[in-house]
């Protein structure tokens, strides 16, 4: 009996996917460890890298010899999607003379920690947040 040994990215151990032969298809090995760690075909693939080259695996025919170590990682099928939800910060005055900040939908595409940071001065310029904050 021949193996590979395999290990997600997040993972510390490797586990072992067992085969007859001197190689195995990456076709193959994916079948192998999806079924072993019961994943879906329909939700994820699986990227495979070999541990010490870091050649990436992309053609499903491709020989992956015995011995060898692989990391995996899931990947969405379909890709990455986007949010169609983005948020602009405001700075608005209001009545009382103080600013506000204001997050809001935007079809501009700002990157949302840009909103976060300017919240979070406007937040630290607030006395009263501020005092509460170091309360606790």
């Amino acid at each position: 009996m021949s193996c590979v040994h395999y290990k997600f990215s997040s993972k510390l151990n490797y586990d072992t996917v067992t085969f007859d032969g001197l190689h195995i298809t990456l076709c193959d090995l994916k079948k192998q460890i999806m079924g072993r760690e019961r994943l879906k075909a329909v939700d994820c693939d699986l990227q495979i890298t070999n541990a010490q080259t870091k050649e990436e695996y992309t053609d499903d025919s491709a020989l992956i010899p015995k011995n060898s170590s692989v990391i995996i990682r899931r990947i969405p099928i379909g890709g990455v999607k986007t949010t169609s939800k983005t948020y602009v910060i405001d700075r608005t005055e209001s009545s009382g003379g103080s600013s506000k900040a204001v997050c809001k939908k935007n079809k501009n595409k700002t990157h949302i920690a840009s909103c976060l940071h300017i919240f979070w001065s406007h937040m630290q310029q607030n006395s009263y947040f501020t005092h509460r904050v170091q309360m606790f």
